[in-house]
């Protein structure tokens, strides 16, 4: 979650008001997220909307990928032209959730929400993969989450957690310094001793169900 005005804010020198609007937002893939981008032509960062999963060719609703893993992302076809290229974006969070698989007492499988937060209101650069794609004769930048093992404080919860940037680590990222791939690569690490809260997010309650009215009963001498 981060709000825009909090994000551009981020992308710019520290001198920068930033601009846009102050609401916060809960990125989930499929939807728009704020791409910060390293332009070369005017050397500096901007931000792009893009939709977050790389769609299927054959149906371009569904979502496909929305998470490449950092061990492999310079070696799967889907993504190293990608990450070679540069095509490197980073989106800031203020907090991100975790899934935790759990097996009910008849065997059913659900998952339970973990909302992971770092408690100091800091943006935190999320690394991304990026790309066009031609959706219904229109160009679409989507992106891609770039993941890493998960650390000793989101272990029990699941095996995977976003790739977080350290701050010094934006620009080798994004292309705005000259750095060999296995460069790059290397700053998509594990966060670790880390003081973060860790909750489980609470379940929404049931809507409550409506009651059939009941039919009225005539009043005497009408029918």
């Amino acid at each position: 979650m981060y709000s825009w005005r909090e994000v551009h804010a981020f992308s710019q020198p520290l001198t920068s008001d930033g601009g846009g609007n102050d609401e916060v937002v809960t990125y989930t893939p499929g939807k728009l997220l704020p791409v910060i981008v390293f332009d070369h032509a005017t050397r500096s960062r901007v931000i792009i909307p893009m939709r977050w999963d790389y769609p299927d060719a054959r149906n371009p609703y569904s979502l496909k990928l929305i998470h490449v893993r950092s061990e492999t992302i310079d070696e799967k076809p889907a993504f190293a032209e990608s990450f070679r290229e540069g095509r490197r974006g980073i989106v800031t969070m203020r907090t991100f959730n975790e899934g935790m698989e759990v097996i009910g007492p008849k065997g059913g499988i659900s998952t339970e929400q973990w909302t992971i937060d770092p408690q100091d209101g800091q943006p935190r650069g999320f690394a991304y993969l990026w790309q066009e794609f031609q959706i219904d004769g229109k160009t679409v930048p989507c992106c891609i989450m770039a993941t890493v093992p998960a650390s000793k404080l989101i272990e029990p919860i699941t095996d995977r957690m976003p790739a977080i940037l350290e701050d010094d680590d934006w620009s080798v990222w994004l292309g705005e310094e000259s750095a060999e791939l296995d460069e790059v690569k290397s700053v998509l690490r594990t966060m670790e001793n880390v003081n973060w809260k860790m909750d489980r997010e609470p379940k929404k309650p049931k809507a409550a169900k409506l009651s059939k009215p009941e039919k009225p009963e005539p009043e005497p001498g009408l029918f």
